[in-house]
């Protein structure tokens, strides 16, 4: 059997038009795929994702969906490459299985729709548990440093210019992980599962919407910077569960909510 198209680039002919003339070449495109997100035999949902980390994008969707609560709820994990797509068929505690039945997506969602095939309002805005007040302290200036370097860990968007990454940063400034695709609510789930990501912060190259919002809450993801403002309701909902909400503008911080996370000037 011969699989196609499961590597995360490809390169394709162009024709660049510069004000000057037009010149023929070559660059290179992001590749997106349908990933099937599989639970003890039953489909939870289908995404359009970049075909990379994809044993990361299981656990890190089974996470921040509050599917399982901690990692070792994940009993197995297998990433199964087919014709059309690729299966990522995780096994859970038929408990968590269960709970399934009650919020069931079996939805196809284009690039980084974050709440396609969800059953009803209720679904769209779940309940979430505040995170703890105040700990741990981050850094403004290593928040905003590590974001303007975080360009040197994206090489994929460096090939093709069309991907988004989140990352990982401890309150001791260490970057742990970077993780890149093409829809940004599947970037955040590979950070996610990548490794333990509770009490750190994230930084996003894309806007906040309230499910990425609510994907760090129940993560334990504590600060978010992103490169563009919140939505309101986005802001909202950080707010209520204690989540620092901050966007990088220029030299420094805009902080939205609890800042009391953050120390010093930029």
């Amino acid at each position: 059997m011969t699989v196609t198209h499961h590597q995360p680039s490809g390169m394709t002919a162009s024709v660049l038009v510069p004000l000057s003339g037009a010149t023929q070449g070559t660059r290179t495109l992001a590749e997106e795929c349908a990933v099937a997100l599989v639970f003890n035999g039953s489909t939870e949902a289908v995404m359009m994702a970049s075909p990379t980390d994809l044993e990361d994008f299981g656990r890190g969707f089974a996470l921040s969906e509050g599917i399982v609560e901690n990692r070792a709820q994940i009993e197995a994990l297998e990433v199964l490459r087919q014709p059309r797509g690729i299966e990522v068929r995780l096994r859970i505690p038929d408990a968590r299985a269960q709970a399934l039945i009650q919020r069931r997506r079996n939805a196809f969602g284009p690039v980084g729709c974050g709440l396609c095939g969800i059953d009803s309002l209720d679904q769209a805005m779940r309940p979430l548990a505040p995170l703890p007040v105040a700990q741990p302290l981050f850094s403004s200036a290593a928040l905003v440093q590590t974001f303007d370097r975080l360009r040197a860990h994206q090489p994929l968007h460096d090939a093709t210019r069309a991907t988004h990454a989140a990352a990982c940063l401890a309150a001791d400034g260490t970057l742990r992980a970077t993780r890149e695709d093409v829809g940004r609510h599947n970037a955040l789930d590979k950070l996610i599962g990548a490794q333990e990501v509770a009490g750190h912060a994230a930084l996003i190259t894309s806007r906040v919407s309230v499910d990425l919002v609510q994907k760090c809450v129940t993560s334990g993801l504590v600060v978010l910077v992103s490169a563009s403002a919140p939505t309101a309701e986005a802001l909202r909902t950080a707010s209520r569960n204690g989540l620092t909400l901050a966007q990088v503008r220029g030299e420094g911080l805009e902080v939205f909510c609890h800042p009391e996370r953050l120390i010093g000037e930029v």
